[in-house]
């Protein structure tokens, strides 16, 4: 049995030996993969659905369309990495397709460390929305650079991995209010499904200690449900041969910590379910103002809403 391998830049390379050996797999948090190897083995672990990568800023820009006056242009920066490069350039297409104008753009190398050229070049083009696709060293360089340089944008976040990482949140504070993200789970009532309470408090519990998210409402329940799903999947085949396995996942619903899932036939969620969310009253070294969830407000889709946008950005900060 396998599942993984973990996020898009590890998936891709490992897809051409995970068909060569004829493997059912559930890959963590990976975008857009199928796209380019449309194998009926294949199943995503991560809520972005049919909209595949676009779902990583579907519902900032439609956020950003519904306030008044609309904002109008757009800069996109993004990692020059697997996942970054896919999600800006859905990004685009999201952001052209609801009236935006697409005003800058630049990638930067994976290895940078000083953001404050990238982030300076984006104040001069004066965009009325900032949107970031970045892993968690880059969100850090990037947020920090853009306090310091005092950019603020009328609305400013996006796929900005590194938010979901509690120790980053911790150490960002106050830096953070003001960000729209992408969210793949909330620690949120929407978000309250059978069994998820127990499985934080057991990990939480081991993870004392650890070095790793002590609270990890990130990444451990997709980790957990696709163990849910694979057993699941071998309890009603009652086999391990992956050709059944891959049959019984693409034509059941799966029930799990993270809801109740149905795969597509490209192995992704049959239907979305990523959120958007602002940080909102953050305060200063605090980790335990995390825990409940209520520091992240879920703004979009209407039906997780759990309260309102505080915009523009800079009314955001103050807060």
């Amino acid at each position: 049995l396998l599942l993984g391998p973990y996020a898009t830049n590890m998936v891709a390379p490992a897809m051409p030996v995970i068909m060569q050996n004829n493997r059912t797999t559930i890959s963590f948090l990976a975008i857009g993969i199928n796209q380019h190897f449309n194998y009926p083995k294949y199943f995503s672990m991560v809520p972005v659905g049919p909209k595949g990568p676009g779902a990583f800023s579907d519902g900032f820009f439609e956020l950003a369309a519904a306030q008044s006056p609309k904002p109008q242009t757009v800069a996109i920066v993004s990692a020059d990495a697997e996942f970054a490069k896919t999600t800006a350039d859905a990004a685009r297409d999201n952001a052209k397709a609801l009236g935006f104008n697409v005003a800058y753009e630049r990638s930067y190398p994976p290895p940078t460390t000083d953001f404050l050229p990238v982030v300076r070049a984006v104040q001069a083009a004066n965009p009325d929305i900032v949107f970031v696709a970045a892993y968690p060293p880059d969100t850090v360089g990037i947020i920090r650079a853009a306090n310091e340089i005092n950019l603020v944008p009328k609305m400013f976040g996006g796929a900005m991995i590194g938010m979901l990482v509690t120790p980053i949140k911790v150490q960002l504070g106050p830096l953070a209010n003001g960000l729209v993200i992408g969210e793949s789970f909330v620690r949120a009532p929407p978000f309250e499904f059978p069994g998820v309470a127990d499985l934080f408090n057991r990990y939480q519990a081991k993870a004392t200690g650890q070095g790793v998210d002590p609270l990890g409402y990130g990444f451990v329940p997709f980790g957990y449900a696709a163990g849910q799903v694979l057993a699941q999947a071998v309890e009603a085949t009652k086999s391990t041969n992956d050709d059944k396995l891959a049959t019984y996942m693409h034509g059941n619903t799966f029930k799990t910590v993270v809801g109740d899932i149905a795969f597509g036939k490209d192995g992704e969620w049959a239907k979305s379910r990523q959120v958007f969310t602002q940080f909102q009253n953050v305060a200063p070294n605090d980790l335990e103002q995390f825990r409940a969830g209520t520091k992240q407000v879920i703004l979009w889709p209407a039906e997780y809403k759990t309260g309102n946008m505080i915009y523009p950005y800079a009314d955001a900060r103050k807060k």
